[in-house]
């Protein structure tokens, strides 16, 4: 909600949101070995997509459009089952997935390019504002305060920013501003320690961030932009193919480009080792991402699934989603996903285990014993550590899931380990007696 000093410059009826649905999704993989990164399961219920479109709705803003291309079809499923308006609201989550037309025969070369092919679309939607949005980011941001400061600045374009140390740095990239927030510079991904020296954060702009270890601070791009439309369509007139790469640096000497500083929790989740430590954080008592929100709650596909039923077992630092079953397994430290089954004396510890699309009936349970499979979800006598078991997947009795001793990266057979975490993909399955 807005706080009481915010004063709205703007109608929410003047902004477009438009949604990247992001690329291959390589550092992700095997989560994006069927899926595109928005559609990766998050916090037990939800996927990585309804981050963004859950703050642009409780920002009032519900004209958005997502762009998608890689591995698409479930993320599309996902977004036509849980966003649907009402005819009186005005609003809409259209998706825009990549196509070849008479004028273009190319698929999207980068955020930008993405954003140019679809112009003409969202000049039938009318607006002045358009904000533009990363699909795969943890963070929750009331878009209405960066859009009023952007009108406020008298801005071309506004790039959302936070603060990172300087061994975060050399990651993202990374903008220099004046007293006014006005951007100066901007390098992508600086390597060069004197190079970056000169990218620090000066007063009085860090006097104003929130820095209590005092350590040096640099301004990283999130990603998140906000144009006036006039100034979009120009430059995107050119063939320049990516907003961080291309427009924003090139944009600097000839327009007015401002930062808008975010202090808040925000997480790239770009790799597996991102996406796992984010996961895990929120089994904390007080996890950095806040899910307990009422006032501005995540929204994903209702799916009325019955409560989880424990029969036994010793769960802490545990989230576990709808309709799952836990019969006298010890879980710590783990995220557990919707229509889970695990069963007697299982251990699972650091552990994301994404659950189920549908539920087995005993006759397919029987069908896939008497084939030699185990049925979904985790079996009898289990160990899995340090690990992510993604959807559908059947992990037999008396099974060893861990990645000690093992290389941080490597393809098993059946498994993954990337960053030192053992992955077994969608639809996996891992034998009884299998020790990993």
């Amino acid at each position: 909600m807005p706080s009481p000093a915010y004063s709205p410059l703007f109608s929410p009826r003047e902004v477009i949101s438009v949604i990247l649905g992001g690329g291959a999704g390589t550092r992700l993989f095997p989560l994006t070995k069927d899926r595109s990164k928005p559609a990766v399961p998050l916090a037990g219920k939800y996927r990585l997509v309804d981050i963004p479109i859950s703050n642009c709705l409780n920002s009032g803003l519900k004209r958005i459009f997502l762009l998608t291309q890689f591995n698409s079809s479930s993320l599309h499923r996902h977004v036509q089952q849980a966003y649907r308006f009402d005819e009186f609201s005005h609003g809409f989550v259209e998706i825009m997935a990549a196509q070849q037309t008479p004028g273009d025969n190319t698929w999207y070369q980068g955020t930008a390019d993405a954003v140019r092919q679809n112009l003409t679309h969202f000049d039938n939607s009318p607006h002045k504002y358009v904000l533009v949005l990363s699909g795969d980011q943890l963070y929750r941001m009331n878009y209405r305060h960066l859009i009023n400061e952007h009108i406020k600045s008298g801005a071309d374009v506004t790039v959302a920013t936070i603060p990172v140390r300087r061994s975060d740095a050399e990651g993202f990239g990374i903008l220099e501003i004046d007293s006014e927030e006005r951007i100066t510079r901007f390098e992508e991904k600086p390597k060069d320690p004197a190079l970056l020296d000169t990218l620090r954060v000066k007063e009085p702009v860090l006097s104003r961030l929130n820095n209590p270890s005092g350590e040096d601070l640099f301004l990283a791009s999130m990603g998140i932009y906000v144009f006036n439309r006039d100034v979009l369509a120009k430059s995107l007139s050119g063939k320049q193919v990516d907003f961080g790469k291309h427009i924003i640096p090139n944009m600097i000497s000839t327009g007015r480009l401002f930062s808008y500083v975010y202090q808040g929790y925000w997480e790239d989740i770009g790799t597996i080792r991102a996406f796992f430590d984010a996961n895990l954080d929120l089994s904390h008592e007080l996890p950095k991402f806040n899910f307990f929100d009422t006032q501005a709650p995540i929204y994903t596909h209702a799916r009325y699934l019955p409560a989880s039923k424990i029969v036994r077992g010793r769960l802490t630092r545990a989230v576990v989603s709808d309709g799952c079953v836990i019969v006298d397994a010890q879980i710590d430290h783990a995220v557990i996903g919707i229509r889970s089954r695990i069963e007697a004396g299982a251990v699972l510890q650091d552990v994301i285990l994404m659950g189920h699309d549908d539920y087995e009936t005993p006759e397919e349970i029987e069908k896939a014993r008497a084939k030699g499979l185990p049925p979904q979800g985790v079996g009898y006598n289990t160990y899995i550590e340090r690990a992510i078991i993604d959807k559908n997947a059947r992990i037999g009795d008396n099974v060893h899931i861990s990645p000690q001793g093992k290389p941080e990266n490597y393809d098993g057979d059946g498994y993954y380990i990337r960053d030192g975490i053992v992955v077994v993909p969608k639809g996996g399955m891992i034998r009884s007696g299998t020790v990993l």
